[in-house]
């Protein structure tokens, strides 16, 4: 019995060199990286979340009053479309006055004298100046033709027993920049030429159109500074009144921890929501009176022989419309907001 019994001092037996060893398990790597991976996923996931919420707020209270979302939007739209429209009827009419500009003439009377071979070299003279593009001599003849079709005296020019028209030089400079005073020495080296009886500038009628365009360019700027001040005024009343009816809620919010960002959200996407509706109403609004206008404007333009029509919105000018809305809109909510949440406290 004593011999199975073990010594415990009896030394160990130790492993030969070919006894294989155990190895420790490798460590598992640490699920530090996908817990962190999905730790930076969850807040974007909940802000984006909340912001989705807040969308679908704005949406709710478009529906749940309607008439009153309808006239804040109408009254936005027309504000918009107002300073709006003039800046596109100014774009449109200074359009013209620069195709008139380009078709800025000097007419130039020869004397009753000068028959057509003197008119001619006349015509070469003028023609060889450095200031002029291009020249047109239109004789007693087509001076006269070319009246009576203008006039409407066509039958009373007939009973004429002779021509009193003078031959004309029609003469189209190289440049109009500086005006009717830039053309003053083209005017007067003509003058001299003999066998010139007048030189008449054609350009001071649309000299003083372009006048009133710039008139009506500052008038325009400033009724859309004012008009702009009116959205705001509007939008910061609208959505105080829609804090006010949410006080209760807005006070809850807070007691359990809502920050001003958090209460403040909903309310600016109505903002924009407003915006973005009264932009994208404004812009058809556009469209449609332009396309009510051209029917008058082609009649007019006919009587003048002129195929001249409005032309439609750039697209990139109705983006940009609907994009200065939103902007307006977000920036009337703001300061609505902005001013009220932080009277709004819980009791």
């Amino acid at each position: 019995m004593a011999e199975n019994k073990r010594n415990p001092a009896a030394p160990r037996k130790r492993q030969s060199a070919d006894t294989p060893v155990k190895k420790n398990p490798a460590p598992k790597a640490p699920k530090g990286a996908a817990r962190s991976q999905r730790n930076w996923r969850h807040p974007l996931r909940s802000w984006l979340g909340s912001h989705r919420d807040s969308a679908q707020q704005a949406l709710q209270r478009l529906r749940r009053h309607p008439l009153s979302s309808a006239m804040t939007i109408l009254v936005m739209t027309i504000v918009l479309a107002l300073p709006t429209g003039l800046a596109v009827l100014i774009g449109q009419v200074e359009r013209l006055g620069v195709d008139w500009q380009r078709a800025a003439q000097l007419s130039v009377y020869l004397q009753e004298t000068v028959d057509g071979p003197v008119a001619e070299q006349l015509r070469d003279s003028i023609a060889a100046l450095d200031e002029v593009d291009e020249v047109q001599l239109l004789d007693k003849a087509l001076a006269l033709a070319e009246f009576q079709q203008h006039s409407g005296m066509g039958d009373a020019l007939e009973q004429l027993s002779y021509n009193p028209l003078p031959a004309v030089i029609l003469v189209t400079p190289n440049s109009i920049e500086g005006g009717a005073s830039a053309l003053q020495p083209l005017r007067d080296r003509i003058a001299a030429m003999s066998g010139v009886e007048l030189v008449q500038i054609d350009l001071l009628w649309i000299e003083r159109l372009t006048s009133i365009l710039a008139m009506l360019e500052r008038f325009t700027g400033g009724l859309a500074v004012l008009l702009i001040f009116a959205l705001l005024l509007v939008m910061t009343t609208t959505i105080r009144l829609a804090i006010e009816s949410r006080r209760e809620e807005i006070q809850v919010i807070k007691l359990v921890g809502g920050t001003d960002a958090f209460v403040r959200r909903p309310f600016l996407y109505i903002g924009m929501v407003y915006g973005l509706l009264a932009g994208l109403l404004a812009w058809l609004l556009l469209a449609g009176g332009i396309a009510w206008l051209n029917t008058t404007v082609r009649q007019v333009a006919a009587l003048y022989e002129s195929g001249f029509e409005l032309l439609p919105m750039p697209a990139g000018d109705g983006l940009l419309l609907v994009a200065g809305a939103v902007l307006l809109g977000l920036l009337g909510a703001w300061l609505a907001v902005g001013r009220h949440i932080r009277d709004i406290e819980p009791q």
